[in-house]
């Protein structure tokens, strides 16, 4: 067995996530990090222990790249994204979640039966997340099981890494976008698990269960689901309590389950595996049983504002100890960008400190911390990536506040925590200077130039 070797070593700032808190963000001016050339971190130090590290690790300066201005960062993790929505994306935000589905989302999803349509979206999705900062993200694609497995191979293809649901619905949908029994959506769904799993074989993407919601799935559905789900041990996505009207509908076809999320328990659809995406009416105790399960929530407050579905707690979620992460939920939500995400959660948090004054609203620290680490445990992911430890893979940014064409200045007397709150609040792509997932450079500004 081959020793791994210290192929790079990065000198200067990071800042990462140590815990998903306020506190839990550190910002180390001085740091040192070693990644392995089997793109594992190989140790997180400081420059004042350069020269025994390089002992220790036996590697030369040749390895060193000098961050100077610049810093690092952990990749963003998406954990609520559907990749056939952002042909549309940036549109269609006027109708509220259920008539927007009709209206724009089906329409546009039954496309994805044209492989070569996929291709062309499914491309650009993700060359569009990465250049933004991400290098996880948890994808829904759509009812066709070629096109699902498309986006799966592009996944790999492009080095991102993954998580991919074929889409599963047999019920109150239109004629054009259903499957035709739910027998046949739980074999399709199968055979893109046993696809991802025994084919295409990559260690980036994972296969996920994804019942698109209770509303369009029928109770056989959703117990065959479970059970693939509990049969290969992949995760399960869907969505929950995100609108009033799908609410009062849920508890319409399932008035023997005490709650929307109860359905989901009682089809065998909750495990630590288990990503809900939004949740802005969920009682408290859906908050419980969730936390019960270990499954996560997926906040997603660009989308849930569009479609002015509700505001999500952001506070009460952590205190009631479920895990939390953010979401895209391009198209509804407009913006590829996490950083947008992360935006608009502190805005919303900041909304319900307006009708509260007693509400402590939480701040760009925090939701940094659920746009990395807290968006690994979500997924189940945090003893891979999320921060920087030694025998993560290194998932990471490299970011020039300097860049010629960056979106905010700096200006002498700015510390390195304005630096990076600048970023966070103000930048973009353009900032995005090299994207690493595991080790490997696989976008980024100035993706192909020598760090």
């Amino acid at each position: 067995m081959d020793v791994p070797k210290v192929a790079r070593v990065f000198k200067g700032t990071f800042v990462h996530a140590k815990s998903v808190s306020e506190a839990g963000v550190e910002l180390n001016p001085s740091g040192a990090i070693g990644v392995f050339d089997n793109g594992r971190i190989a140790f997180v130090g400081n420059l004042l222990d350069i020269e025994s590290l390089r002992s220790k690790y036996r590697f030369t300066s040749a390895v060193e790249v000098d961050l100077g201005s610049r810093f690092l960062i952990p990749g963003f993790v998406d954990t609520h994204n559907h990749a056939p929505q952002y042909q549309y994306s940036g549109t269609g935000t006027d109708l509220p979640l259920l008539e927007w589905l009709e209206k724009y989302t089906f329409p546009v999803e039954a496309k994805y039966s044209d492989i070569d349509f996929a291709r062309n979206v499914y491309d650009k999705s993700i060359r569009r997340v990465m250049r933004n900062g991400t290098t996880t993200c948890c994808y829904f694609a759509t009812i066709h099981l070629d096109a699902s497995k498309l986006l799966a191979d592009l996944c790999a293809r492009h080095g991102l890494r993954a998580y991919v649901g074929k889409v599963s619905m047999d019920r109150n949908s239109p004629a054009f976008y259903v499957e035709p029994s739910a027998a046949a959506a739980i074999e399709a769904a199968e055979a893109f698990v046993r696809y991802v799993r025994d084919e295409l074989c990559s260690p980036l993407v994972t296969p996920v269960v994804t019942p698109r919601f209770v509303p369009t799935c029928s109770s056989e559905l959703m117990r065959g689901l479970g059970e693939i789900a509990a049969t290969y041990n992949v995760p399960i996505q869907s969505h929950v309590a995100e609108n009033k009207a799908e609410l009062a509908w849920v508890h319409s076809l399932h008035p023997d389950c005490s709650s929307y999320t109860q359905v989901y328990d009682a089809h065998g659809l909750l495990s630590e595996r288990c990503v809900m995406a939004h949740g802005c009416h969920l009682e408290p105790a859906e908050l419980d049983l969730l936390r019960e399960r270990g499954a996560g929530i997926a906040h997603c407050p660009v989308s849930n504002f569009n479609l002015k579905s509700g505001i999500f707690d952001t506070q009460r979620a952590l205190r009631s100890g479920v895990k939390l992460g953010l979401g895209t939920d391009v198209s509804g939500g407009h913006s590829p960008s996490v950083l947008e995400v992360v935006r608009q959660a502190v805005v919303a948090s900041n909304v319900l400190h307006m009708h509260d004054a007693a509400y402590t609203p939480a701040n760009y620290k925090l939701m940094f911390a659920l746009a990395t680490l807290g968006g690994a445990q979500v997924l189940g992911l945090e003893r891979q990536v999320g921060s920087f430890e030694p025998g993560k893979a290194f998932d990471a940014l490299i970011v020039d506040p300097l860049t010629p064409d960056s979106p905010f200045d700096v200006f002498d007397g700015n510390s390195l925590e304005d630096i990076f709150q600048k970023f966070v609040l103000l930048g973009d792509d353009r900032n995005v200077a090299h994207v690493f997932v595991n080790g490997a450079q696989v976008a980024g500004s100035c993706l192909g130039q020598p760090l």
